[in-house]
Order: structure tokens, then C-alpha cells, then sequence
């Protein structure tokens, strides 16, 4: 194993089995990257769709700076980072729907900002690269943001539902949980997602040039994959959500999450199939 990747590993809290992720995934992902930059002479935007739970931030972090190590300027910049803040996500809970008081479905980030940012990244000049504090649940002070001097050869952007098209209305008619049938009866939350992923999203997707996704084994690995992490996160620091919480939490992320598995693999440029316990299976290009 390499210095700098046992660093990682150290440094991120992995297990040892994450070299075999590097291997199969980080590694091949960036040799594609290099290819696409060179295939089309600019910046190379790439994205990395992967359910709550499936390595994507890491899988990023990695090849990020597997690349920077091999003498490319890569950055990985996450989706999260572009979240509302409480204050105009209660805007939006008092305006259109309470339950997007909760961050996380389309509609909870500032596309307009993520657009920037990436557009910038290609140009000359400084771009700041804006982060957001799940613990405040606010966007980070300017100062504490990061810098990069582009252009960027590479640009991977991360996240749960990056690259997804929204739904057919009819697909809108019947609740997929629980949250849905008791605190969306109307279908004005779940249509109003669905209509900003339609309206807004697509113009920051429609910046990519490359689709990979992390293709989970089941929403039901997902949900277990949430649990798992928030039994380390309270082991770890005694905060966190209790399984149950967790259960409440993913049905945000259910129904668009059961539709990228069906709809993606179809269109993605490269899937990689994970196992329930997160290691890829042989891949599939």
C-alpha cells in the first residue's frame, strides 16, 4: 500500500478493506478521468451518484488526490456543501411544505451557487468552495471555506441524487412510505421535488460530462447502511440518531433513491455495483 493512501485510510478512519475500493474503483475512475480531460481538452466534470451510506464522499476524497498526486488539478466538491440554511429552508417549510424544513430532497440547495462554482472552476482565477456544517446545520463562514486556482482539470461532483431526471407524474400518485401517506396526502411536497429536479436541477446535471454511479444492492442496504453509521457516529461521540430516528429520516430519500436504481443504471457512463457490505463487485462498464 502506498504512503499516502495508508495516510488516507488512517486519517478517514477506514478499515483496511478500503484498498481493495481504491483498487477497483478509485484507481480505474481516475485513469477514466485522465482520459475524458484529454478527450476533451478542458475541464473534465464528472459526477458520483451513490445512496446515503455508499462511500461516495469518500470514493471522491480518494481519487481527488490520487489525481492531484499524478500531477493533475482535481477537486471533489459535494452537493451537501450547497444546502439551504435553516432560515430559508423554514421559508420554504412555511411557504410550500413542512417537510422541507428537512435538508437533504431536491429543492434543499442553492443550484444556482453549485452552477457557479463549477463553471467557475473551469476559468482562470480563485474559486472558493463552499461548505456547509451539518452540526450547525448552516452553511460554514467564507473564511473556512477552501480555495482552488483553476482551471480544474478534473471536477467530481458528489451526491446522493446527482444526475437523477425526475419522475413520471404518474409515479407521484401512490405514497413509498409511511412519511409520504401521513405528511404528504396531498402530493404537494413529493410534486414539488419532483418539479424543481425537473426545472432547476437539470441545469446543473446538464454541466456533466460523465455519469458514474455506486449502485447499492437494495434501498433496504441503504437503510441499514444509515443505521450502521449513526451506531458509529454515537459510539464515537454519543450523538447521532437512534435506529429509529434513522428509519424516519431515509423515507426522505426513499422514493428518489428506488428511482435512480431503476432508472440510472440504464443511461449512467459507468456503474459500479457494490455489495451489502460496501466492496464493489466485479465491474461493469
Amino acid at each position: 500500500m502506498d504512503d499516502w493512501l495508508a495516510e488516507f485510510i488512517a486519517e478517514e478512519r477506514l478499515p483496511e478493506t478500503f484498498q481493495s475500493t481504491f483498487d477497483e474503483v478509485c484507481r480505474p475512475l481516475a485513469d477514466r478521468c485522465v482520459d475524458w480531460r484529454a478527450d476533451f481538452g478542458r475541464t473534465a466534470v464528472v459526477g458520483l451518484c451513490g445512496a446515503q451510506g455508499s462511500g461516495k464522499s469518500t470514493v471522491a476524497a480518494a481519487t481527488e488526490r490520487y489525481l492531484n498526486r499524478n500531477g493533475l488539478k482535481a477537486v471533489a466538491i459535494s452537493l451537501d456543501d450547497f444546502y439551504l440554511g435553516r432560515e430559508a429552508r423554514a421559508w420554504l417549510a412555511a411557504k410550500v411544505h413542512r417537510l422541507l424544513q428537512v435538508r437533504g430532497p431536491p429543492g434543499t440547495h442553492d443550484v444556482a451557487l453549485a452552477c457557479a462554482v463549477v463553471d467557475h472552476l473551469r476559468g482562470q482565477g480563485t474559486t472558493p468552495l463552499p461548505a456547509f456544517d451539518k452540526a450547525t446545520d448552516e452553511r460554514q463562514p467564507k473564511s473556512r471555506w477552501r480555495t482552488i486556482e483553476g482551471p480544474a482539470d478534473v471536477v467530481i461532483l458528489e451526491g446522493w441524487c446527482v444526475g437523477a431526471r425526475p419522475e413520471p407524474a404518474e409515479r407521484l400518485t401512490q405514497p413509498a412510505n409511511g412519511l409520504e401517506r401521513r405528511d404528504d396526502p396531498t402530493r404537494a411536497w413529493r410534486g414539488y421535488v419532483n418539479r424543481q429536479l425537473a426545472e432547476h436541477y437539470q441545469a446543473l446535471f446538464g454541466r456533466l460530462d460523465r455519469l458514474v454511479l455506486l449502485q447499492a444492492p437494495s434501498f433496504d442496504v441503504v437503510r441499514g447502511w444509515r443505521v450502521e453509521q449513526e451506531a458509529k457516529l454515537r459510539a464515537r461521540t454519543g450523538g447521532g440518531m437512534s435506529d429509529g430516528e434513522v428509519g424516519r429520516f431515509v423515507q426522505y430519500y426513499e422514493r428518489l433513491t428506488r428511482w435512480i436504481l431503476a432508472e440510472m443504471p440504464e443511461r449512467a457512463d459507468w456503474v459500479v455495483p457494490l455489495n451489502p457490505d460496501r466492496t464493489p463487485v466485479p465491474l461493469t462498464t
